[in-house]
């Protein structure tokens, strides 16, 4: 049964991802950011949801992440719909921007900044 469950898929609801995520859609969250940085370190997944490659990262970013919001708080950026807030987290926190990227803010800095392929959930450990 499994071989057919693999050609035709099963029938059950995929297992939706263990994230909780707050969605940056004002350029006043910006300054929410900074400030809650300076009590815990934040994080923001910038996707395009016309990109496979940044789908690709998103997806296994939300499979592998496990820290509680209490130690991490995760931000969500949909470029497509937010590019000015884009730019504004380029100018504001002097990174290049990327799709997808992933940004560690703490004490209002940038202290982590990678894309595509280097994004890697666990790494955010190391910054709690």
């Amino acid at each position: 049964m499994s071989f057919f469950k693999n050609i035709f898929g099963d029938d059950k609801p995929e297992e939706l991802p263990k994230v909780h995520w707050y969605y940056l859609e004002s350029m006043a969250e910006l300054d929410d950011i900074d400030n809650i940085s300076m009590q815990k370190p934040v994080a923001i997944f910038k996707h395009s949801t016309r990109c496979s490659i940044s789908r690709f990262s998103l997806k296994q970013f939300e499979n592998e992440h496990n820290i509680e919001t209490e130690k991490l708080e995760l931000y969500f950026l949909d470029l497509l719909a937010h590019r000015d807030i884009s730019d504004a987290i380029a100018m504001r926190y002097q990174v290049q921007h990327q799709s997808p990227q992933l940004i560690v803010i703490k004490d209002g800095k940038a202290v982590y900044n990678v894309s595509h392929s280097d994004i890697d959930a666990e790494k955010l450990k190391e910054f709690v």
